[in-house]
């Protein structure tokens, strides 16, 4: 992602999940696991991670990126996490200095708001190893970490067309940034696509890609905006809504299951059967970003003494399953087979690049 001014002070970057509480500005930073026993002091790998303000338990890439750190753990035993939560933007440069003082060997920042105050600390430090997710690299000592994520919307885009009754579908984010207009800009592809395909005139209700311009609730953590965005959309006839706004996409989530049926949801980031269960009987499907693998990798690297490369760092993409589109759960059998494998052949085009899914906000 790239730095935005404005209206960030709402901007809480988790596309997909549900933002709660966080530690206060300047509290030490809280040790939720002692690490491996068996690692000598001497041993250990310190990774610690600074989340944004959605929290620790934002059910998104916050999340997603500490259990990343978790998982890393299982494989190499000297890791030793431990995060601290911010409670606004401006608790990001004094985390991240915290870290380094604590002599921290991997220093994690989650999300790309956190790249000014990255490059910033990452400049003054040049001995720490520094990494981010949703940004490009500030540095030589910062290990980046993107996702393509349009290249899963486009399918995601296919698989709502192509499930849709009503012939319209829709969109909205909680904030027009790059991470969220990229799902966007896909999405409105793979309708597109479709409509190309198969001769029909689906429509994308809530973003034009080609304006750049669309619905937007300004936040990502009201819900009762993402309900009145959606019963907007519903109005107007999307019978299929894909929320890239957070908690404020939980909303949405209560539209669909107060709808009988009528309307389905596409979400993101993590499956949402898992992060957001009981909603589970209305997400068509999720466009994934696997933050957790990416996390896992780096953090192992560092862990057995590999150097992390600030070029090119990671990208997330089809081909690697850095992005892909969830299971169907229980919509499997909803779904027609022959778009089920209409979908499979797309992607299998994207990857070789014979099908283009493009965003102006995809990484480098």
């Amino acid at each position: 992602m790239r730095p935005v001014r404005g209206k960030r002070i709402v901007a809480i970057l988790a596309a997909g999940g549900l933002t709660l509480a966080a530690a206060a500005c300047g509290k030490a930073p809280e040790e939720t696991s002692s690490g491996s026993a068996s690692a000598s002091a001497a041993a250990a790998y310190k990774a610690c991670m600074v989340t944004d303000t959605g929290g620790i338990d934002d059910k998104s890439f916050n999340a997603s990126a500490w259990a990343g750190i978790k998982a890393a753990q299982g494989e190499a035993s000297n890791v030793d996490p431990k995060y601290v939560a911010s409670t606004s933007e401006a608790d990001y440069e004094p985390n991240l200095r915290n870290f380094v003082s604590q002599k921290c060997d991997y220093i994690l920042a989650v999300g790309g708001l956190m790249g000014d105050a990255t490059k910033k600390v990452s400049g003054a430090s040049a001995g720490s190893q520094f990494a981010i997710v949703d940004s490009g690299s500030t540095g030589a000592n910062v290990y980046p970490m993107q996702f393509a994520t349009q290249q899963a919307a486009f399918l995601a885009g296919y698989l709502a067309a192509g499930y849709s009754k009503s012939g319209k579908v829709g969109t909205f984010g909680g904030l027009k940034i790059p991470p969220v207009t990229i799902f966007m800009d896909g999405f409105a592809d793979g309708v597109a696509y479709y409509n190309q395909k198969k001769g029909k005139t689906v429509q994308v209700l809530g973003w034009d890609k080609a304006k750049q311009n669309g619905t937007f609730a300004d936040s990502f953590i009201d819900q009762n905006k993402g309900k009145t965005i959606t019963q907007t959309l519903v109005s107007q006839g999307a019978d299929v809504v894909m929320p890239v706004a957070g908690g404020t996409g939980l909303g949405t989530a209560q539209v669909a299951k107060d709808s009988a049926g009528k309307v389905s949801v596409v979400w993101v980031d993590q499956d949402g059967c898992k992060s957001a269960a009981q909603y589970c009987d209305v997400f068509l499907s999720t466009v994934v970003k696997n933050v957790e693998e990416a996390v896992k990798e780096s953090v192992v690297k560092g862990a057995k003494g590999e150097k992390l490369e600030a070029t090119p760092g990671y990208i997330g993409t089809l081909e690697n399953d850095g992005v892909s589109l969830a299971p169907f759960n229980q919509f499997d059998s909803k779904v027609d087979a022959t778009l089920k494998s209409e979908l499979d052949q797309l992607k299998k085009d994207i990857i070789a690049g014979t099908v283009k899914a493009e965003s102006a906000s995809a990484p480098k």
